[in-house]
């Protein structure tokens, strides 16, 4: 019985927090897009990359070195890019679109900020303060999409609409064979399949002579009678 009962209690579960934690998070993200846009960000795209390379540790030498020779010639390139990335995540988190694709990708997107525009919040020296924000980003989306696997669409969400248009919006085809639970129990119960329709039963195989004398089998025959 204690299967039937977290089923109602975890469907209860009020949506308007996830919500407004998810449209509130991408008017941040929004705000944070349409200061990409302006040339002051372009203009100082790879100096800010450049200088947190400075001081770092010598075994991420390579690594920050092979972000700077890849972007250094088409700076502008990967700063509009930046931009449009950071955009798409923004609408995408408002409007409640491909929630779990777009939680992934902004998780990988973070991360990727994290260890090359912020230097891994680093270098940790005495005066280091934090650890940079664009991982806290990425915990704040890992959070948002375990709310999207526990708890579903909300209906303030693109997603919401969508599962009821289009069938294999949710990524999850649904399974053909029904289950019943039994009164009771909280495993669920197969249904069950119903006789393949063209096929009968073979009849009882009757010989020849007793169909031709119409005899009854359930007779009983000569060496049954007492002597």
């Amino acid at each position: 019985m204690g299967g039937n009962q977290t089923a109602p209690a975890a469907q209860k579960c009020p949506q308007w927090p996830k919500t407004a934690l998810r449209i509130g998070f991408g008017v941040i993200w929004l705000i944070d897009a349409t200061l990409k846009w302006l040339p002051g960000f372009r203009s100082g795209y790879m100096d800010t990359i450049m200088g947190q390379a400075q001081g770092q540790p010598g075994w991420l030498k390579g690594w920050f070195d092979f972000w700077i020779n890849l972007q250094h010639p088409r700076a502008l390139f990967f700063a509009y890019l930046v931009a449009a990335a950071e955009t798409l995540i923004a609408v995408a988190l408002i409007a409640g679109f491909a929630r779990k694709f777009t939680y992934i990708a902004a998780i990988v997107f973070s991360v990727l900020i994290w260890a090359t525009a912020e230097g891994f919040g680093g270098p940790y020296t005495s005066g280091s303060a934090d650890i940079g924000t664009a991982v806290i980003y990425a915990v704040v989306f890992a959070g948002l999409l375990l709310f999207a696997f526990y708890q579903g669409p909300s209906r303030l969400s693109a997603d919401y609409y969508l599962e009821q248009k289009i069938s294999w919006w949710t990524g999850s085809p649904k399974s053909a064979t029904t289950t019943i639970t039994a009164p009771g129990r909280g495993s669920p119960l197969r249904s069950p399949r119903r006789p393949r329709t063209g096929m009968s039963r073979p009849e009882p195989h009757r010989s020849r002579l007793a169909i031709a004398s119409g005899a009854d089998s359930t007779r009983p025959g000569p060496g049954s009678l007492p002597r």
